[in-house]
């Protein structure tokens, strides 16, 4: 098994199991304030830079190979020149010398012409090459990027119950006919997964992504870093704390089939001979309820919550349907927001998306030329996105939240200030104390978990900060269409909204007496394939006083 550090390396047997659990940990601990970090290289804007980066690269790659193949093709014809020269100087060597022409070239070729040669063949052709990947180096994904983009593909592998199979061979939702080679996987990127998940502790996708790299190897794939021996021991491992002892004990088998000296592995052979011999003991006094228990709670993730199924079920269209009864209650309408001057003579279209909670979906309401402009805005400025800690009440950032996000005021652009005053004729409501617009970016496999825009009673600093009281509504406008995945999905009413391009999507968070509304739990789904741009205006309670005495804000 390989290990994180030396100290780990120096383990062998699983027999000392606990201590190699509290070296890993304590590894574990060090690299914490790294492993926050959400890779760079997940993010489509970063992923558009890096790409050009490896343009250039490869440009200059280029130039520095037809610079070194020209250095070579001025040796070469020398040494052609001088290879017919000698050949004929030594079949008569004296005849050939006593020439003075030729004994003076000699002279001179072996004082002067050898050493311009010696000084050509020193000659660096890299120097530009090795310059430009300097520069370009600090802009390079990190390790932390590279784990980051490892465990997207496994939270998509999950969410969408993707077979590593499909996303070996890049047949992800059926897109191609034919798959391009760049987008299959090779034994050794398998590998690295499963090492990725390795380091992570979690050994149900170490299993999942070995076993993978092994089924290539024996397709007839080759690998010159990855062998056979080396994915055994990682799936009889992963297998093994995930208590499958008989598989864990038949792939050690295999290994030493392999290599019947591995040290550890034959250690392994003789303590997984022993805990099998006492699990069947146990497994002789249990009753049948015991052990299908037993069974269901191997291999389970640690972070498993109950409605996580629920919500990776809305992701793939597989949730809750309304009843036919409640679906005819929908209409699609042209609303005017009570002849709204605005809308008037070009009223706005309205689609029912849920009835209770009432969530709707506006049509058409930016332009590209508009939608562009606000990407371009927030494309500098996009950083990690963050929740409120209800602990701390401070923001910060949080494994279930996957994405970048930027604020843009009013003020910043006249685009933004169109699209506020659009807001606010649409929706009746009072944006003057409502937040910045939140321009968020989902890229591989960004997503936010289950959540409440509104501050809940647990929280009673919430949005105390700000002043302006708790979230009242939501408006949320998709920027761009999606392939695959990336649903807004809401659990506990089962509702699931499609990213549109240019539509937006609104519900109140609060009902009329100010209580939150519980049933607007909601999640954005993992980004499955394309790029996710959305933005967002959370509209607070403060200054709807007026509009919630004179009846202008929509009932419940």
């Amino acid at each position: 098994m390989l290990y994180c550090n030396n100290a780990i390396l120096n383990i062998f047997y699983i027999g000392d199991i606990q201590t190699i659990w509290q070296q890993t940990k304590m590894y574990n601990l060090l690299q914490e304030s790294s492993a926050d970090r959400v890779n760079t290289a997940c993010f489509p804007g970063q992923m558009t830079d890096l790409l050009f980066m490896e343009k250039d690269l490869v440009m200059s790659l280029k130039d520095y190979i037809r610079a070194e193949e020209d250095k070579l093709q001025q040796i070469r014809r020398w040494a052609d020149k001088l290879e017919a020269l000698s050949a004929a100087a030594t079949e008569d060597p004296e005849g050939f010398l006593g020439q003075p022409v030729n004994a003076f070239k000699l002279i001179k070729r072996l004082n002067t012409e050898w050493t311009e040669l010696e000084s050509l063949v020193l000659m660096d052709m890299s120097d530009v090459f090795v310059s430009n990947l300097t520069i370009q180096r600090q802009n390079f994904p990190s390790d932390d990027d590279q784990t980051g983009a490892a465990k997207a593909l496994m939270r998509l592998q999950d969410t969408y119950q993707l077979d590593t199979d499909t996303i070996s061979t890049g047949q992800l939702a059926g897109l191609f006919s034919v798959t391009p080679a760049h987008l299959t996987l090779t034994v050794d990127d398998c590998y690295d997964l499963g090492k990725v998940a390795y380091s992570e502790a979690d050994y149900y996708h170490t299993e999942l992504w070995m076993a993978q790299a092994l089924k290539q190897l024996d397709q007839g794939e080759t690998s010159s870093t990855v062998d056979a021996v080396a994915i055994l021991d990682y799936l009889s491992y992963s297998v093994y704390q995930q208590g499958g002892l008989r598989r864990a004990l038949d792939f050690t088998k295999q290994l030493l089939e392999l290599d019947p000296t591995h040290q550890r592995a034959n250690g392994n052979l003789k303590y997984f001979e022993y805990q099998l011999s006492k699990q069947k003991k146990v497994e002789g006094r249990e009753d049948e309820e015991q052990q299908k228990q037993r069974k269901e709670s191997q291999g389970r993730h640690d972070d498993y919550l109950p409605e996580r199924n629920k919500y990776e079920k809305l992701c793939r269209s597989e949730g809750i349907r309304m009843t036919p009864r409640r679906q005819s209650r929908l209409f699609c309408r042209y609303y005017d927001n009570g002849r709204h001057p605005r809308f008037v003579i070009g009223p706005v279209k309205q689609e029912d998306e849920w009835d209770r909670p009432h969530i709707v979906r506006y049509h058409d309401v930016v332009s590209e030329k508009e939608m562009e402009k606000v990407k371009e805005l927030a494309k500098p400025r996009l950083r990690r996105a963050t929740v409120h800690d209800p602990q701390t009440g401070k923001l910060t950032t949080a494994h279930y939240r996957v994405s970048k996000s930027a604020w843009l005021a009013a003020f910043e652009h006249p685009v933004v200030d169109t699209i506020n005053q659009r807001i606010e004729d649409i929706t009746g409501l009072d944006i003057s104390t409502a937040e910045d617009l939140q321009v968020a970016n989902y890229g591989i496999g960004g997503q936010y978990e289950p959540h409440f825009d509104f501050g809940r009673k647990d929280e009673p600093d919430a949005f105390e900060e700000l002043g302006t009281g708790n979230r009242i509504a939501t408006w949320l406008l998709y920027m761009s269409d999606v392939q695959a995945g990336g649903a807004t999905v809401f659990t506990d009413i089962g509702a699931s909204v499609k990213p549109k391009k240019g539509t937006a999507v609104f519900w109140y968070n609060l009902h009329r007496s100010g209580e939150g509304d519980y049933l607007t739990r909601h999640a954005a789904c993992p980004v499955l394939l394309g790029n996710k741009w959305v933005s967002n205006k959370w509209i607070h309670e403060r200054g709807q006083e007026f509009r919630r005495r004179c009846g202008l804000l929509e009932s419940d």
